[in-house]
Protein backbone atom coordinates (compact mmCIF):
# COMPACT_ATOMS: atom_id res chain seq x y z
CA UNK A 1 0.00 0.00 0.00
CA UNK A 2 1.05 3.93 -0.84
CA UNK A 3 1.06 5.76 2.00
CA UNK A 4 0.03 9.40 1.32
CA UNK A 5 2.82 11.83 2.93
CA UNK A 6 3.69 15.12 3.59
CA UNK A 7 6.99 15.46 0.82
CA UNK A 8 6.55 19.44 1.04
CA UNK A 9 6.83 19.52 5.17
CA UNK A 10 8.79 21.85 6.79
CA UNK A 11 9.75 22.71 10.12
CA UNK A 12 8.63 26.48 10.13
CA UNK A 13 4.84 25.57 8.98
CA UNK A 14 2.66 26.58 11.06
CA UNK A 15 0.23 23.94 13.00
CA UNK A 16 -3.64 24.52 12.80
CA UNK A 17 -6.64 23.28 14.77
CA UNK A 18 -8.93 21.48 11.64
CA UNK A 19 -12.38 21.93 11.96
CA UNK A 20 -14.56 19.78 9.48
CA UNK A 21 -18.18 19.83 8.90
CA UNK A 22 -20.00 17.29 6.81
CA UNK A 23 -23.43 16.83 5.26
CA UNK A 24 -24.76 13.69 3.83
CA UNK A 25 -24.17 14.66 -0.07
CA UNK A 26 -25.77 16.04 -3.15
CA UNK A 27 -25.01 15.21 -6.97
CA UNK A 28 -23.16 17.70 -9.10
CA UNK A 29 -25.92 18.44 -11.46
CA UNK A 30 -30.01 17.94 -11.44
CA UNK A 31 -29.05 15.63 -14.21
CA UNK A 32 -29.79 11.77 -14.69
CA UNK A 33 -26.21 10.69 -14.98
CA UNK A 34 -25.28 12.91 -12.07
CA UNK A 35 -27.88 11.54 -9.66
CA UNK A 36 -26.20 7.62 -10.87
CA UNK A 37 -23.47 8.57 -9.77
CA UNK A 38 -24.63 10.22 -6.55
CA UNK A 39 -26.92 6.93 -5.59
CA UNK A 40 -24.52 4.26 -6.85
CA UNK A 41 -22.10 5.73 -4.06
CA UNK A 42 -24.93 6.48 -1.22
CA UNK A 43 -26.79 3.33 -1.52
CA UNK A 44 -24.08 1.12 -1.88
CA UNK A 45 -22.91 2.17 1.14
CA UNK A 46 -23.57 -0.93 3.88
CA UNK A 47 -24.18 1.22 6.38
CA UNK A 48 -27.10 3.19 4.40
CA UNK A 49 -28.43 -0.49 3.18
CA UNK A 50 -27.86 -3.84 5.50
CA UNK A 51 -28.49 -6.33 2.42
CA UNK A 52 -25.82 -8.93 1.55
CA UNK A 53 -23.74 -7.11 -0.95
CA UNK A 54 -24.41 -9.64 -4.28
CA UNK A 55 -28.26 -9.51 -3.45
CA UNK A 56 -27.75 -5.74 -3.28
CA UNK A 57 -25.92 -5.37 -6.22
CA UNK A 58 -28.44 -6.96 -8.56
CA UNK A 59 -31.01 -4.75 -6.93
CA UNK A 60 -29.47 -1.70 -7.09
CA UNK A 61 -27.60 -2.12 -10.81
CA UNK A 62 -30.55 -4.22 -11.65
CA UNK A 63 -33.66 -1.79 -11.15
CA UNK A 64 -32.84 0.99 -8.56
CA UNK A 65 -30.28 3.04 -11.08
CA UNK A 66 -31.86 2.32 -13.97
CA UNK A 67 -35.07 4.09 -13.12
CA UNK A 68 -35.03 6.17 -9.95
CA UNK A 69 -31.50 8.73 -11.49
CA UNK A 70 -33.93 10.31 -13.84
CA UNK A 71 -37.05 10.72 -11.51
CA UNK A 72 -34.69 12.35 -8.79
CA UNK A 73 -33.13 14.00 -11.39
CA UNK A 74 -36.63 16.31 -11.97
CA UNK A 75 -37.02 16.73 -9.02
CA UNK A 76 -33.73 18.35 -7.76
CA UNK A 77 -34.08 20.15 -11.07
CA UNK A 78 -37.03 21.72 -9.16
CA UNK A 79 -35.15 22.80 -6.56
CA UNK A 80 -31.53 23.61 -8.05
CA UNK A 81 -29.97 26.87 -7.21
CA UNK A 82 -27.05 28.49 -9.01
CA UNK A 83 -24.88 27.70 -6.62
CA UNK A 84 -25.51 23.77 -7.14
CA UNK A 85 -28.41 22.15 -4.44
CA UNK A 86 -29.67 23.73 -1.36
CA UNK A 87 -28.30 21.16 0.73
CA UNK A 88 -24.87 22.41 -0.66
CA UNK A 89 -25.01 25.93 -0.63
CA UNK A 90 -26.41 25.99 3.30
CA UNK A 91 -23.66 23.63 4.74
CA UNK A 92 -21.15 26.18 2.57
CA UNK A 93 -23.31 28.95 4.63
CA UNK A 94 -23.03 27.05 7.35
CA UNK A 95 -18.90 26.83 7.23
CA UNK A 96 -18.19 30.17 6.08
CA UNK A 97 -20.27 31.12 9.17
CA UNK A 98 -18.46 29.03 11.77
CA UNK A 99 -15.30 30.18 9.97
CA UNK A 100 -15.69 34.13 11.11
CA UNK A 101 -17.01 33.15 14.50
CA UNK A 102 -14.04 30.63 15.16
CA UNK A 103 -12.16 32.78 13.54
CA UNK A 104 -12.80 36.32 15.33
CA UNK A 105 -11.57 34.36 18.67
CA UNK A 106 -8.57 32.56 17.43
CA UNK A 107 -7.34 34.16 14.39
CA UNK A 108 -6.17 32.00 11.41
CA UNK A 109 -4.71 29.40 13.82
CA UNK A 110 -8.78 27.21 13.69
CA UNK A 111 -9.23 26.08 9.81
CA UNK A 112 -13.09 25.53 9.39
CA UNK A 113 -13.71 22.91 6.29
CA UNK A 114 -16.69 21.10 4.83
CA UNK A 115 -17.31 17.92 2.99
CA UNK A 116 -19.76 15.60 1.75
CA UNK A 117 -20.03 11.97 3.00
CA UNK A 118 -21.08 11.07 -1.01
CA UNK A 119 -20.25 13.31 -3.63
CA UNK A 120 -18.31 16.46 -3.86
CA UNK A 121 -16.07 18.32 -1.87
CA UNK A 122 -15.10 14.81 -1.00
CA UNK A 123 -13.96 13.93 2.32
CA UNK A 124 -10.47 12.95 1.30
CA UNK A 125 -9.81 15.80 -1.30
CA UNK A 126 -10.86 18.21 1.79
CA UNK A 127 -8.71 16.23 4.13
CA UNK A 128 -5.79 16.35 2.41
CA UNK A 129 -6.00 20.32 1.69
CA UNK A 130 -6.62 20.66 5.55
CA UNK A 131 -3.34 18.17 6.13
CA UNK A 132 -1.41 20.98 3.35
CA UNK A 133 -2.04 24.02 5.40
CA UNK A 134 -0.84 22.38 8.34
CA UNK A 135 -3.77 20.84 10.70
CA UNK A 136 -2.41 18.37 13.16
CA UNK A 137 -5.56 18.38 15.12
CA UNK A 138 -8.88 17.45 13.54
CA UNK A 139 -12.29 18.08 14.88
CA UNK A 140 -15.43 16.41 12.81
CA UNK A 141 -18.96 17.44 13.13
CA UNK A 142 -21.41 15.52 11.26
CA UNK A 143 -24.78 18.11 10.82
CA UNK A 144 -26.84 15.17 12.48
CA UNK A 145 -27.86 15.89 15.27
CA UNK A 146 -29.58 12.78 15.98
CA UNK A 147 -27.12 9.69 15.84
CA UNK A 148 -27.91 7.03 13.61
CA UNK A 149 -25.21 4.27 12.21
CA UNK A 150 -26.32 5.06 8.59
CA UNK A 151 -25.23 9.11 9.11
CA UNK A 152 -22.96 9.24 12.15
CA UNK A 153 -21.28 6.40 11.63
CA UNK A 154 -20.70 5.81 7.84
CA UNK A 155 -19.23 9.55 8.27
CA UNK A 156 -16.87 8.09 10.73
CA UNK A 157 -16.10 5.35 8.06
CA UNK A 158 -15.18 7.49 5.58
CA UNK A 159 -12.42 9.11 7.45
CA UNK A 160 -10.84 5.85 8.84
CA UNK A 161 -10.74 4.91 5.63
CA UNK A 162 -8.92 7.64 4.46
CA UNK A 163 -6.57 7.62 7.61
CA UNK A 164 -5.64 4.28 6.02
CA UNK A 165 -3.89 5.92 3.31
CA UNK A 166 -2.24 8.56 5.16
CA UNK A 167 1.27 8.65 6.85
CA UNK A 168 0.66 11.26 9.29
CA UNK A 169 -2.65 11.14 11.27
CA UNK A 170 -3.67 13.84 13.28
CA UNK A 171 -5.30 13.99 16.66
CA UNK A 172 -9.08 13.32 15.81
CA UNK A 173 -12.31 14.16 18.02
CA UNK A 174 -15.35 13.08 16.69
CA UNK A 175 -18.22 14.32 17.49
CA UNK A 176 -21.21 11.62 16.92
CA UNK A 177 -24.23 13.52 18.00
CA UNK A 178 -26.08 16.44 19.78
CA UNK A 179 -29.68 15.99 19.95
CA UNK A 180 -30.10 17.32 23.43
CA UNK A 181 -27.44 20.21 23.21
CA UNK A 182 -28.92 23.05 25.09
CA UNK A 183 -28.29 25.85 22.49
CA UNK A 184 -29.32 23.42 19.90
CA UNK A 185 -32.73 23.01 21.51
CA UNK A 186 -32.77 27.15 22.45
CA UNK A 187 -32.16 27.80 18.47
CA UNK A 188 -34.86 25.49 17.21
CA UNK A 189 -37.20 26.93 19.74
CA UNK A 190 -36.32 30.73 18.51
CA UNK A 191 -36.85 29.94 15.08
CA UNK A 192 -39.81 28.50 15.53
CA UNK A 193 -41.05 31.42 17.88
CA UNK A 194 -39.87 33.56 15.34
CA UNK A 195 -42.05 31.99 12.03
CA UNK A 196 -45.18 32.03 14.49
CA UNK A 197 -44.63 35.77 15.56
CA UNK A 198 -44.56 36.42 11.86
CA UNK A 199 -46.97 34.15 9.84
CA UNK A 200 -49.07 32.94 12.70
CA UNK A 201 -48.95 29.78 14.65
CA UNK A 202 -51.77 26.94 13.34
CA UNK A 203 -53.43 24.18 15.70
CA UNK A 204 -50.73 21.35 15.70
CA UNK A 205 -46.79 20.95 15.01
CA UNK A 206 -45.56 18.25 13.32
CA UNK A 207 -41.64 17.19 13.85
CA UNK A 208 -40.82 15.29 10.65
CA UNK A 209 -37.62 13.35 10.87
CA UNK A 210 -35.68 11.24 8.47
CA UNK A 211 -36.82 7.24 8.69
CA UNK A 212 -34.92 4.73 8.86
CA UNK A 213 -35.62 0.84 8.75
CA UNK A 214 -37.47 -0.28 11.62
CA UNK A 215 -34.71 -3.52 12.19
CA UNK A 216 -32.25 -0.60 12.28
CA UNK A 217 -33.97 0.16 15.79
CA UNK A 218 -34.64 -3.55 16.96
CA UNK A 219 -30.97 -4.14 16.33
CA UNK A 220 -29.75 -1.35 18.76
CA UNK A 221 -29.47 1.81 16.62
CA UNK A 222 -30.57 4.90 19.20
CA UNK A 223 -31.98 7.21 16.37
CA UNK A 224 -35.43 6.66 17.21
CA UNK A 225 -35.19 7.60 20.64
CA UNK A 226 -33.21 10.30 19.93
CA UNK A 227 -35.72 11.67 17.68
CA UNK A 228 -38.36 11.38 20.29
CA UNK A 229 -35.53 12.99 22.93
CA UNK A 230 -35.10 16.28 20.73
CA UNK A 231 -38.97 16.56 20.33
CA UNK A 232 -39.76 16.50 23.90
CA UNK A 233 -37.13 19.06 25.17
CA UNK A 234 -38.28 21.32 21.84
CA UNK A 235 -42.05 21.11 23.08
CA UNK A 236 -40.91 21.92 26.53
CA UNK A 237 -38.85 25.19 25.58
CA UNK A 238 -42.08 25.88 23.36
CA UNK A 239 -44.42 25.18 26.03
CA UNK A 240 -46.59 22.54 24.19
CA UNK A 241 -48.76 20.08 25.56
CA UNK A 242 -48.59 16.46 24.49
CA UNK A 243 -51.67 17.12 21.92
CA UNK A 244 -49.81 20.32 20.37
CA UNK A 245 -47.18 18.22 18.83
CA UNK A 246 -45.91 15.23 17.45
CA UNK A 247 -43.30 13.16 16.03
CA UNK A 248 -43.42 11.35 12.53
CA UNK A 249 -40.94 10.34 10.32
CA UNK A 250 -40.40 10.50 6.07
CA UNK A 251 -38.53 9.59 3.25
CA UNK A 252 -39.32 5.71 3.63
CA UNK A 253 -37.85 3.67 0.59
CA UNK A 254 -38.44 0.05 -0.15
CA UNK A 255 -41.30 -2.04 0.54
CA UNK A 256 -39.95 -3.10 4.38
CA UNK A 257 -41.66 -1.59 7.47
CA UNK A 258 -39.76 1.93 8.48
CA UNK A 259 -39.90 4.03 11.63
CA UNK A 260 -43.49 5.16 12.31
CA UNK A 261 -45.90 7.09 12.46
CA UNK A 262 -45.30 8.20 8.47
CA UNK A 263 -45.17 11.76 7.89
CA UNK A 264 -47.14 11.33 4.61
CA UNK A 265 -49.99 9.03 6.13
CA UNK A 266 -49.92 10.61 8.97
CA UNK A 267 -51.05 13.72 7.27
CA UNK A 268 -53.23 12.47 4.73
CA UNK A 269 -55.33 11.51 7.57
CA UNK A 270 -55.13 14.29 10.33
CA UNK A 271 -57.61 16.49 8.79
CA UNK A 272 -59.95 13.77 9.06
CA UNK A 273 -59.52 13.60 12.75
CA UNK A 274 -59.98 17.21 13.43
CA UNK A 275 -56.73 18.95 12.60
CA UNK A 276 -57.17 21.61 9.95
CA UNK A 277 -54.17 23.57 10.16
CA UNK A 278 -50.35 22.73 11.11
CA UNK A 279 -47.09 23.80 11.00
CA UNK A 280 -44.15 21.38 9.92
CA UNK A 281 -40.41 21.51 10.99
CA UNK A 282 -37.61 19.30 10.75
CA UNK A 283 -35.44 19.07 13.38
CA UNK A 284 -32.83 16.50 11.95
CA UNK A 285 -32.47 18.46 9.07
CA UNK A 286 -29.69 20.73 9.74
CA UNK A 287 -30.62 22.25 6.27
CA UNK A 288 -32.79 22.58 3.68
CA UNK A 289 -32.99 19.90 0.95
CA UNK A 290 -35.24 17.97 -1.80
CA UNK A 291 -36.60 16.23 1.14
CA UNK A 292 -37.50 19.15 2.83
CA UNK A 293 -38.46 21.32 -0.15
CA UNK A 294 -39.52 18.84 -2.26
CA UNK A 295 -40.90 16.52 -0.12
CA UNK A 296 -42.42 18.67 2.51
CA UNK A 297 -43.05 21.51 1.27
CA UNK A 298 -44.74 20.50 -1.84
CA UNK A 299 -45.57 16.94 -1.65
CA UNK A 300 -46.91 16.85 1.96
CA UNK A 301 -48.47 19.78 1.72
CA UNK A 302 -50.38 18.73 -0.77
CA UNK A 303 -51.46 15.29 0.88
CA UNK A 304 -52.59 17.47 3.77
CA UNK A 305 -54.68 19.78 2.29
CA UNK A 306 -56.56 17.34 -0.19
CA UNK A 307 -57.37 15.71 2.87
CA UNK A 308 -59.22 18.18 3.96
CA UNK A 309 -56.32 20.64 6.07
CA UNK A 310 -57.32 24.62 5.72
CA UNK A 311 -53.92 25.77 6.51
CA UNK A 312 -50.52 24.45 6.30
CA UNK A 313 -46.96 26.20 7.23
CA UNK A 314 -43.76 24.69 6.60
CA UNK A 315 -41.25 26.14 9.00
CA UNK A 316 -37.49 26.16 7.16
CA UNK A 317 -34.71 24.63 8.35
CA UNK A 318 -32.03 26.59 10.75
CA UNK A 319 -29.74 26.81 7.79
CA UNK A 320 -27.05 29.48 8.64
CA UNK A 321 -29.02 31.86 10.24
CA UNK A 322 -27.04 32.95 13.13
CA UNK A 323 -28.87 31.35 16.47
CA UNK A 324 -27.69 28.05 14.48
CA UNK A 325 -24.27 28.89 13.71
CA UNK A 326 -24.11 30.28 17.12
CA UNK A 327 -25.01 27.05 18.75
CA UNK A 328 -22.79 24.76 16.31
CA UNK A 329 -19.88 27.31 17.16
CA UNK A 330 -20.57 27.08 21.12
CA UNK A 331 -20.95 22.90 20.02
CA UNK A 332 -17.14 22.59 18.54
CA UNK A 333 -15.58 25.09 21.37
CA UNK A 334 -17.51 23.12 23.91
CA UNK A 335 -15.39 20.00 22.36
CA UNK A 336 -12.16 22.04 21.67
CA UNK A 337 -11.24 22.00 25.22
CA UNK A 338 -8.02 20.55 26.34
CA UNK A 339 -6.72 21.05 22.92
CA UNK A 340 -4.20 24.38 23.06
CA UNK A 341 -4.89 26.74 20.29
CA UNK A 342 -1.34 26.69 18.27
CA UNK A 343 -0.02 30.24 18.44
CA UNK A 344 2.30 30.07 15.75
CA UNK A 345 4.97 32.64 16.73
CA UNK A 346 7.47 33.37 14.51
CA UNK A 347 10.08 33.65 16.42
CA UNK A 348 9.47 29.85 17.85
CA UNK A 349 8.84 28.89 14.47
CA UNK A 350 12.14 29.82 13.37
CA UNK A 351 13.49 28.60 16.75
CA UNK A 352 11.90 24.94 15.52
CA UNK A 353 13.96 24.98 12.32
CA UNK A 354 16.89 25.88 14.17
CA UNK A 355 16.84 22.72 16.00
CA UNK A 356 15.62 20.37 13.88
CA UNK A 357 18.68 21.14 11.67
CA UNK A 358 21.43 20.95 14.66
CA UNK A 359 19.83 17.75 14.79
CA UNK A 360 19.99 16.42 10.99
CA UNK A 361 23.51 17.66 10.62
CA UNK A 362 24.56 15.67 14.35
CA UNK A 363 23.18 12.62 13.32
CA UNK A 364 23.20 12.78 9.23
CA UNK A 365 25.36 15.17 8.25
CA UNK A 366 25.37 16.56 4.78
CA UNK A 367 22.33 14.75 3.67
CA UNK A 368 18.85 16.37 2.87
CA UNK A 369 16.00 15.12 5.57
Amino acid sequence: MQFTGTADFSHDHPEKIGVLVTNLGTPDAPTPSALRRYLAEFLWDPRVVEVPRPLWWLILHGIILRIRPKRSARAYAGVWQPGGSPLLTHTAKQAEGIRSELQARYGNNVLVAFAMRYGNPGVGRVLSELQAQGVRKLLVLPLYPQYSASTSASTFDAIAQDFTRRRWLPDLRFISHYPDYPPYIQAMADHIKAHWKQHGRNQKLVLSYHGVPLKYLMKGDPYHCECHKTSRLLAEKLGLEKDEFMTTFQSRFGREEWLQPYTDETLKALAGKGVKSIDVFCPGFSSDCLETIEEIDEENREYFMEGGGEGFSYIPALNATQGHIDALTRLIEDNLQGWEIPSNDPDELAARVERAEAQKNAVYPGRDL
